[in-house]
């Protein structure tokens, strides 16, 4: 349930458990088909991928409040009964294990039915409920200053409103399998009695108290297709040309991204930068760009970003993980999601700030670049903080938790 920021990590998983010798298939939607064939994955699909495009093109994905009830009745309301019947038509009794991301509800329903053991996984910290050191989520009315019986009482509430929108078409579907009802989903019920997964490191989301006892933290898969595709033709000789560029991109589902590239590249020119953009929806590019910037529709992190200056984005976390390997300072436009939160995480590592889409203008822009890339201490933590990565280790132990479902 998501964008290719969502898929890229299993199909990294997938991949690494292969290695392994494992039989690896794919459940999600028919969009990601091709990506999974050029991987080599297994895969069944959920919905088609027209499915996909009507919800990617709902302009409510991205608005602060609306995006959760988007993807709840666009998208989760229709997974349930096609991930039962993969699960079916997949299942070895006593070899058959699901790792499933945050809102494959599905899966928790498939392992009550068939019996199969389930690792829940979250990609990024904001998914972890927490009166400690919670999640920073758009219109959340008590920030981390309040104390912890103001933030017990809004995830109290904040779980109201989650169940309002889940469990009509949730519960409806387990009452037709037989199954009892369910509540209380992102407080409780989303995370798998038999194993939690974090795929991201302590440093960037430390464990708290009242966190899911099940989860174990193992680090960022940090899979991006290199290796699947070549590199687009002129991506090479514009590197070469100058000075590192700054690196813009709204995220790979983000097909409302006019304004977003239009004052990024006046902040561009303000600055004297050269710059990137990327995304797979051209027509959000201005028709007409300086020679000093380039737009392309894909290019993986790992083969541009160590060589930028600066990436300009949504604050996805997988991008962000990017962003962090590369040791490059991050200037984050967040909009919805899990990205308000990342880019409080950022802040705290000391290798970035943000723009609220309202503040989001070529002038602030320009300014906040310069201060990103003009601080020494900046660059100089971003640095330190990519020598933290060992993407090897985090993806064996990855692979370990997975292998441990079934033994």
């Amino acid at each position: 349930m998501g964008s290719a920021g969502d898929v890229h990590p299993f199909i990294g998983v997938g991949k690494a458990l292969q290695a392994r010798g494992h039989e690896v298939f794919m459940i999600t939607s028919a969009f990601f088909e091709p990506l999974a064939q050029r991987a080599g994955i297994e895969f069944r699909a959920v919905g088609t991928a027209e499915d996909f495009i009507r919800v990617q093109d709902d302009p409510n994905l991205w608005h602060p409040r609306k995006a959760f009830e988007t993807l709840v009745h666009k998208a989760l309301d229709y997974s349930y009964e096609p991930i039962l019947k993969h699960a079916r038509e997949l299942h070895k009794p006593g070899e058959t294990v699901m790792l499933a991301g945050s809102l494959a509800f599905g899966t928790r329903n498939v392992r009550e039915l068939l019996g199969i053991p389930l690792a829940t996984v979250h990609l990024a910290p904001s998914l972890f409920i927490s009166t400690y050191r919670q999640p920073m989520l758009h219109g959340a009315p008590f920030g981390q200053w309040a104390p912890r019986f103001l933030k017990r009482f809004q995830w109290w509430v904040g779980s109201k409103v989650a169940d309002h929108h889940i469990l009509p078409g949730l519960n409806r579907f387990r009452r037709e399998h037989g199954l009892a009802p369910v509540r209380d989903i992102i407080r409780d019920w989303w995370h798998s009695p038999d194993r939690v997964i974090g795929l991201f490191p302590e440093w960037f989301g430390p464990p708290q108290p009242d966190w899911p006892k099940q989860t174990v933290l193992t680090g960022f898969p940090l899979f991006d297709e290199k290796g699947l595709r070549e590199l687009p033709p002129g991506l090479e000789e514009f590197l070469q040309a100058g000075e590192p560029p700054v690196v813009f991109t709204p995220g790979s589902a983000m097909a409302h991204g006019h304004e977003f590239f239009e004052e990024g590249v006046k902040a561009l020119e303000l600055g004297g930068r050269r710059g990137l953009l990327l995304s797979r929806f051209p027509e959000t590019v201005p028709k007409r760009l300086p020679e000093s910037v380039r737009h392309f529709e894909y290019v993986p992190f790992s083969e541009v970003l160590p060589r930028s200056a600066a990436l300009v984005y949504h604050g996805g976390v997988g991008t962000c993980a990017q962003a962090l390997r590369a040791g490059i300072p991050h200037l984050v436009q967040h909009m919805a999601h899990d990205q308000l939160d990342n880019l409080s995480r950022v802040r705290d590592l000391g290798v970035g700030d943000g723009l609220a889409p309202k503040q989001f203008k070529a002038g602030r822009i320009a300014k906040v670049l310069d201060e990103l890339l003009g601080n020494p201490e900046t660059i100089r933590r971003a640095q330190q903080v990519a020598q933290r990565f060992d993407a090897e280790a985090w993806m064996r132990r990855t692979c370990e938790l997975v292998e441990a479902l079934n033994k």
